[in-house]
């Protein structure tokens, strides 16, 4: 039976100095939901922070055409540090994926930052909400994560475990499971995604899912906002921070690589409290 890899060899400290990464998700450009306003905002606020990569778990246009991919890559291009990508259920809408790979690149990599090992897998599926990696993936995520790396990062579009608030679940990866025992066994840190746009962050075997929320559209549940994430790797921490446009924002979680131990994990109040508090 397998054992879980989070041991002291494998969730070492990180020494690499300080690194920061933004996780933006779901703007749907072409979207009548879509605020460029917002989406104009985030570009200024991360240009600002400086982070040493941009990563964009996917739903970059709304009905995957090349026109919409056209407009997001005007956006994409104002980014000052390196922007990867990989595309989402609405990317991969009316064989979308085609325009992704021209005009955005491949849909699954493998990026170094600075001792951060980052992975991108493609989990969409052509015209459906419904998404999976894939069995025939799984020896290439473990041969590119499986190398010496000081934190291992791995990135989708659609969520491994249900978010809370967000009615009833019907598109997490099909294949959850397996991918799930592989990310945990081969000692992935965190996890990245998006797709509910609803931010949310999960501690399972120790390792983190972060959930980001949408960047720039208001296709929103209850009384969520858009927003974004900022990760910071310094020494033997990871904090987590989620951003608000045009507002403040909070930090949702933070560990030790080495030890797994967790100093804060934010919980959302249930949505009856969310909902209490507003009025």
């Amino acid at each position: 039976m397998w054992e879980p890899c989070f041991d002291w060899e494998i969730s070492r400290a990180y020494t690499g100095g300080v690194v920061t990464i933004a996780h933006i998700s779901d703007p749907h450009v072409g979207s009548p939901y879509f605020v460029p306003n917002l989406m104009n905002r985030v570009i200024v606020e991360i240009n600002e922070l400086g982070p040493d990569a941009v990563i964009c778990t996917g739903d970059l246009t709304n009905e995957g055409y090349r026109q919409e991919y056209k407009s997001w890559v005007a956006y994409a291009e104002r980014f000052t540090a390196p922007v990867h990508t990989i595309p989402g259920n609405h990317d991969a809408r009316n064989v979308g994926y085609l325009h992704f790979e021209d005009l955005i690149g491949p849909r699954h990599w493998t990026i170094d930052v600075k001792g951060v090992r980052i992975v991108g897998a493609d989990s969409s599926e052509p015209d459906l909400n419904e998404g999976q990696i894939g069995r025939e993936r799984y020896t290439w995520i473990r041969d590119q994560l499986t190398p010496e790396a000081d934190v291992k990062v791995f990135a989708l579009h659609h969520h491994l475990i249900p978010v809370p608030g967000t009615g009833r679940e019907r598109s997490t990866v099909m294949d959850a499971g397996d991918l799930l025992e592989v990310l945990i066994t081969i000692g992935v840190n965190i996890v990245l995604s998006g797709h509910k746009h609803v931010p949310y962050v999960w501690r399972l075997e120790g390792m983190y899912i972060a959930n980001a929320g949408t960047v720039s559209s208001l296709r929103l549940r209850g009384y969520t906002k858009p927003c974004y994430n900022i990760l910071e790797f310094e020494g033997d921490e990871v904090k987590i921070h989620r951003r608000f446009p045009f507002g403040d924002g909070d930090t949702i979680a933070h560990f030790s690589l080495s030890s797994g131990a967790q100093h804060l994990r934010k919980l959302e109040p249930p949505v009856q409290e969310r909902a209490l508090a507003s009025e």
